[in-house]
């Protein structure tokens, strides 16, 4: 098929890219030119595992082009998908305003029967909104069909391929056949549904996901209570199959640029229909209170922050993306600064600080070694496979000075904590090698 995507975000390159790759000729359009200068290079503007490659090999087979002009790019076309972006307003309402600005130029240019599909995380109710304005401004046939994307930053090649579902939100059954054949390469399982529906199942997932997160996080503050140890009830608790284990990691809570927005988004639009999510606002109060359960132990370790040297350890809200948007990391070094501690940070590829100004009030360290030698507590913040694999008893070498330990993902296991003879705290588990709490004040 003749697709066009509009927008080259992390959403919009990704589907474009895998599209290409599986036949489709493929046209992403972007308004930002020196992006798609960038991308016509070769050039992936942000860290996503195995996307370049693919991205490369399409354009030189020439199944994928980026350009600006959308003339080209929104004539003669089977599909066009919309997936620009949909950021939070203050109150937590989701601004449209470029999904409908997309909107109005695809109307405008469009000269034959075309799927319009929303690709966008959108509010209930945005599509049927869609297609009254481009009936404004064509006299085109046309069908509006949502098509909500479930990617995970970090793993979103894998997740095109091996996805759950493929959720398609139609009034027309044409247009319904044209984004399943469209998506068939994929062999992913195809659920039909009106577009209201559709449009909740992104947000309603979302949801759900990030309330396992806050409840296993609710038990670890229980078991430091109870002495129990969380990793084992979670394990207990997947075992069941009604659970499930994913999602279930105690830790720092959840971040990044989909999780918090939607959440967001759900709580305004029940309180617009008089209607109260208590439990999912319930859910984000948690997840706003995990940074503070790590900084907590450290606070309680040391008499004073003042002038402790802090490392950072992992800057990306997860593993495997430079994204630091709405990222933990970001809450507890600007609590940190805050108390006069002096921080080191280390992440494998978000290196610089990039105009951010609690990350340009830190050092970066060139590797996990540095980080350590310098600092005095170090927090694990980012699951990176590097921070995980690195050896605990590499924390108290000769050539390292010695740093307590603060897990908050829970890395490493309690036994080899033991061994290695560091102190050791983590969440919802006892703590090892535990000491009496620092006098010492750093001044």
């Amino acid at each position: 098929m003749q697709i066009t995507v509009v927008g080259t975000g992390y959403v919009g390159l990704v589907t474009g890219v895998t599209f290409a790759e599986i036949g489709h000729e493929v046209i992403c359009t972007d308004v930002d030119s020196a992006k798609i200068m960038k991308l016509s290079r070769g050039e992936v503007p942000f860290y996503e595992p195995g996307l370049q490659q693919l991205m490369v090999r399409n354009l030189q087979n020439g199944r994928l082009r980026f350009t600006t002009d959308t003339t080209d790019a929104y004539r003669f076309r089977d599909v066009i998908c919309i997936a620009v972006g949909t950021p939070s307003r203050p109150d937590g309402a989701v601004d449209v305003s470029y999904i409908e600005q997309a909107v109005l130029e695809v109307a405008k240019a469009i000269e034959q029967y075309t799927v319009i599909v929303v690709k966008s995380t959108v509010p209930v109710g945005t599509n049927e909104q869609v297609r009254a304005m481009v009936q404004q401004h064509t006299n085109c046939p046309f069908d509006i069909v949502s098509n909500p994307e479930f990617l995970r930053e970090g793993s979103a090649i894998h997740d095109i391929y091996h996805g759950d579902r493929i959720v398609i939100g139609a009034d027309s059954d044409r247009a319904a056949d044209i984004v399943t054949e469209l998506h068939k390469p994929f062999g992913t399982p195809v659920f039909r549904t009106d577009p209201r529906s559709a449009e909740l199942i992104k947000y309603a997932s979302n949801a759900f996901l990030a309330t396992k997160i806050s409840y296993i996080n609710e038990m670890a503050n229980l078991c430091e209570k109870l002495g129990a140890n969380v990793d084992a009830v979670a394990h207990g608790m997947g075992l069941d199959r009604r659970i499930g284990s994913p999602f279930l990691q105690a830790g720092l809570g959840y971040g990044g640029s989909c999780f918090p927005k939607d959440i967001r988004a759900l709580l305004h639009m029940a309180e617009s229909a008089q209607s109260e999510l208590q439990l999912l606002r319930a859910v984000s109060i948690v997840n706003e209170q995990r940074p503070y359960v790590v900084l907590d132990k450290l606070k309680q370790r040391f008499s004073s922050l003042r002038n402790l040297r802090v490392a950072i350890l992992g800057l990306s809200f997860k593993p495997n993306t430079d994204d630091i948007r709405e990222a933990v990391s970001l809450v507890m070094m600007k609590e940190l600064l805050k108390a006069g501690a002096s921080l080191i940070v280390y992440d494998p590829i978000v290196n610089q600080a990039k105009g951010n100004p609690v990350l340009e009030s830190a050092r970066f360290a060139g590797s996990m070694k540095e980080a350590l030698d310098w600092a005095e507590a170090s927090i694990i913040v980012t699951e990176w496979d590097e921070i995980r694999s690195f050896p605990l008893l590499q924390y108290n070498q000769e050539t390292l000075k010695e740093t307590i330990i603060f897990d908050g993902r829970n890395c490493y296991a309690l036994a080899e904590a033991e061994r290695a003879g560091v102190e050791y705290y983590s969440v919802g588990r006892p703590a090892v090698n535990e000491r009496q709490p620092s006098h010492l004040l750093h001044s």
